[in-house]
């Protein structure tokens, strides 16, 4: 089988990995992250389920069981994973025959039984499960990257977390912290491009004043991420003090700031709350 040679991080970390897998793979999960973060919760569900079954495909290639040709669909996803533990111990690492399909089993009855993305129940659990979906497909990955790349969970991890960050000309990233190159936009702009920059990720509160440079703390959280999470741009969790974008957030950013000459977006009014003079 062929391995050739990859053309991104992602595929170049699974570069042991036919590529006939390993496209597939990469493809779907992508999908999947990209998804998740626009709140296109079935899209994502969808996705799921063709990176679950390609990894399938793959399991049964490294551990030398018939492999389901793509094309031919899988009756039984959960029983197959099941299987995997019935294989001899010489054929495959413990990860391989167990973990992994274990969580490959979870992720994929979690988007077929939980409903994601449809109506219906007492509470919406999309948001969640959408969460939950992108996480574990995360770990899933990584666990791929660590065994085919002979790479630490933790490098494997920081790999995956790089490619949720969006490379945003107007964000720079130096020393750990992050800076707007921006001084066209006022910090409620400032503190979504910000959180755009890391979709998937929740960020303290302490983080985004330090990065954002504005001048007090308390009156930062009640001035400007309050009054973001009354508009729904934001979560802001006060019990952990953190604080992600929402998918409004998402679609204010991508369609009010982003790509727009600094005139263009010079104090756009925010949905929900009056045009206020900047307070550093």
């Amino acid at each position: 089988m062929s391995t050739a040679k990859p053309k991104s991080p992602l595929g170049d970390a699974l570069a042991n990995v036919p590529i006939e897998y390993r496209s597939r793979i990469t493809k779907s999960y992508l999908e999947l992250k990209s998804r998740h973060a626009e709140g296109k919760h079935d899209a994502a569900g969808v996705s799921a389920g063709k990176l679950c079954e390609s990894v399938v495909r793959l399991l049964q290639h490294e551990l030398k069981k018939p492999v389901t040709p793509f094309g031919q669909q899988l009756s039984n996803v959960p029983g197959e994973c099941e299987s995997f533990a019935q294989v001899p111990k010489a054929t495959g690492s413990e990860s391989l025959r167990i973990v992994i399909p274990r969580a490959v089993s979870y992720l994929y009855t979690l988007r077929n039984k939980r409903g994601i993305g449809h109506v219906g129940g007492d509470v919406d659990a999309n948001a969640i499960d959408g969460v939950t979906i992108a996480r574990v497909a995360d770990w899933i990955l990584c666990e791929l990257i660590r065994i085919f790349h002979s790479m630490s969970l933790e490098d494997a991890d920081a790999l995956i977390s790089s490619l949720s960050s969006r490379d945003i000309p107007d964000i720079w990233q130096v020393g750990g912290k992050k800076r707007v190159l921006r001084d066209d936009l006022d910090f409620k702009q400032k503190t979504l491009l910000l959180l755009y920059s890391s979709v998937d990720s929740a960020v303290l509160a302490e983080d985004l004043f330090a990065w954002s440079k504005y001048s007090n703390l308390p009156v930062y959280k009640q001035k400007v991420l309050r009054q973001l999470d009354t508009a729904n741009l934001v979560e802001y969790d006060r019990d952990s003090d953190t604080v992600i974008i929402s998918p409004l957030g998402v679609k204010m950013v991508e369609e009010r700031i982003i790509g727009r000459s600094p005139t263009a977006v010079a104090n756009p009014s925010l949905k929900g709350a009056r045009r206020k003079r900047r307070v550093p």
